[in-house]
């Protein structure tokens, strides 16, 4: 089954207040795109991303083993310097055969490579993700609105940072509670990331490098370019997620 096509729109985001923009209109997913590993862009495998009562879901109903089949789904137009927010939610049991760090974990990847550009087995977009984690119920902390970098790499306090993930400050969200995400993205400089209005992350300087990503087309992995813009996408990972409530305030302008 077939998403949204890439090359077209069906109209204007719907306004907000405020300059806001509503990328998710409620009904469908009208100007998204899905890419899935082991599928084509445009094949929505299984129905993975689908709307229900009003928000964006990831389900893995008609799956069996989950394979990797790590998938994204991607609003149809770049940007370069703006502010996203969003509610995500997480909700049932890990999909059999998904990795056990894939447990109440899903995110928000930006600055991505074009779907289009990704072969049928690329595991990963080449981008930056807010990524979302959710308590474990288990009394330990678990931060949410962390860095990662599928084929990336960030500046952080100054220096080229090592690792592929960084926690942030974040409080511990458990159960299937409704968590505020905000982003804020200004090209190839600074980047903020936002929990439930408490901002918990800063870092700099997205530049293309590092591994992770598997599978790419070479032409695209040009290490050492800075990403000055891309695009964004919810993410699958074999935990069922909702999202809900998407704007986009572009601030290329200001």
């Amino acid at each position: 089954m077939f998403a949204a096509a890439c090359t077209t729109q069906s109209g204007p985001a719907k306004q907000h207040n405020n300059e806001w923009i509503s990328l998710f209109n409620g009904k469908n997913l009208d100007n998204w795109t899905v890419k899935i590993h082991h599928h084509e862009v445009g094949e929505n495998f299984a129905q993975t991303f689908r709307v229900k009562d009003k928000v964006i879901q990831v389900n893995y109903d008609g799956y069996g083993d989950f394979n990797e089949q790590y998938g994204h789904l991607y609003y149809n137009t770049p940007y370069s310097h703006y502010h996203v927010k969003l509610e995500y939610r997480f909700y049932g049991d890990l999909q059999k055969g998904a990795p056990s760090y894939t447990l109440r974990n899903s995110g928000l990847m930006f600055h991505s490579q074009d779907p289009k550009t990704m072969p049928k087995e690329q595991d990963w977009p080449i981008s930056v993700e807010m990524q979302f984690l959710g308590g474990l119920s288990d009394g330990q902390p678990r931060p949410t609105g962390n860095m990662c970098s599928p084929g990336t790499d960030i500046v952080y306090k100054g220096k080229k940072l090592e690792s592929h993930c960084l926690d942030s400050s974040s409080k511990t969200y458990d159960g299937d509670q409704w968590v505020k995400a905000e982003l804020i993205v200004l090209g190839d400089s600074l980047i903020t990331h936002i929990i439930n209005g408490d901002t918990v992350l800063q870092y700099s300087e997205p530049t293309i490098g590092g591994g992770v990503a598997n599978r790419y087309d070479p032409r695209i992995k040009i290490d050492g370019k800075k990403l000055k813009q891309g695009f964004i996408a919810l993410q699958s990972e074999g935990q069922p997620v909702e999202f809900r409530n998407i704007y986009l305030k572009d601030l290329s302008k200001k």
